[in-house]
């Protein structure tokens, strides 16, 4: 990806996503006649399937900030790779192959038996995602929460946004592993709320989650490395490849677990969090291309706070029902904040780059 396409227009971006909302509104349409026989029933699966898109797109749109950041390092290769092979990975992999892993892990059944109990007994089906969520919680809260952290505690950082706090975590990241130590004591105070034998298995899916981000980062680091003295134009591949598919899959956690909210159907939720999957990927080559990250100062920052509190959401979902319209809403109005601090900063020094012309003519 280059830089070629900046002149388009924002719309032109969405052609695909525009694309795949039609066909894939039809066939939740479709499935809807089919399953109820019914132009209400119908009506119905149209609608959760829009909902869930809309739900997908306002969980997702830091994932989209945050894949802009890491693809800009990349290789016009890897970054075109990402961008088909990695939206095949997160629409079918995770939409669909994620849910079903789980329940047959749960279940102790075959993938193919766990596709049929989606069909066939939707309610059941449900009932074992649900039962999942306190692991699948512990495990992406606490990768998201590295993710967050790590980008704060890193004393090269030099843009802050909330400057007192940003500046304390930048200086305190001269200690090694502080990062790790603040998720382990917050891990230890959410099983000690948990209680019981539940809080065994946070413990566990929590540390699975932490030891996961440690060695994607080493895996990353490792892959890249050795193709970097293969070939320059190698940097930035496979590594962050699989850091952001890792990503990726931390952030859909939520939204699959909470779609299951409006319809326990499987190939519903499939449809619809697949079109709002499109509109991420649509909105990461935009922000790419435009350069929007380094014309607003501040987005990054707004897109990594909303990530750490959707992963103190997941630890806090732990112990009560937090609505999936709060998480998405708080991470908008995050990002939104960042984005008109950025714009205040910009015309803040359009105004002393004037007034300096001004001095200079004068």
């Amino acid at each position: 990806m280059n830089q070629i396409g900046t002149d388009k227009s924002s719309l032109s971006y969405f052609r695909w996503a525009f694309i795949v909302t039609a066909l894939g509104l039809v066939l939740g349409a479709v499935l809807g006649w089919q399953t109820t026989g019914t132009i209400g029933g119908m009506a119905t699966v149209f609608f959760i399937c829009a909902v869930l898109a809309v739900l997908e797109i306002s969980l997702s749109f830091d994932n989209a900030i945050v894949n802009a950041n890491k693809l800009k390092e990349m290789t016009p290769v890897w970054q075109h790779r990402f961008l088909t092979w990695g939206i095949i990975i997160a629409v079918f992999g995770m939409r669909i192959v994620f849910p079903l892993a789980i329940v047959a892990i749960a279940a102790r059944i075959g993938p193919w038996d766990a596709l049929v109990l989606a069909a066939r007994e939707p309610a059941e089906y449900a009932r074992i995602m649900n039962d999942a969520h306190l692991p699948i919680a512990a495990f992406g809260g606490t990768f998201l929460m590295m993710v967050g952290l790590s980008y704060f505690f890193d004393h090269e950082k030099k843009i802050h946004w909330l400057r007192g706090l940003e500046k304390v975590m930048a200086r305190s990241a001269t200690i090694r592993g502080i990062e790790i130590a603040f998720v382990l004591a917050l891990m230890l105070v959410f099983s000690w709320l948990i209680g019981g034998e539940e809080a065994s298995v946070f413990v566990h899916c929590a540390i699975y989650g932490l030891l996961t981000f440690l060695a994607v980062e080493v895996v990353g680091e490792l892959l890249d490395a050795s193709q970097q003295t293969m070939s320059a134009a190698a940097k930035g591949g496979l590594g962050a490849f699989i850091y952001l598919e890792v990503l990726d899959a931390s952030f859909s956690f939520d939204g699959v677990i909470g779609a299951f909210a409006l319809t326990q159907n499987l190939f519903v939720i499939a449809i619809g969090l697949g079109i709002g999957a499109m509109y991420v990927r649509s909105m990461t080559i935009m922000l790419v291309e435009k350069g929007t990250l380094a014309e607003y100062r501040y987005l990054e920052h707004g897109a990594f706070y909303a990530i750490l509190i959707l992963a103190v959401i997941m630890y806090a979902q732990t112990l009560v029902h937090i609505p999936e319209v709060i998480t998405g809403l708080g991470g908008a109005a995050l990002i939104g904040l960042s984005l008109w601090s950025s714009i205040r900063h910009n015309r803040r020094e359009r105004v002393e780059d004037h007034a300096r012309q001004e001095e200079l003519h004068a």
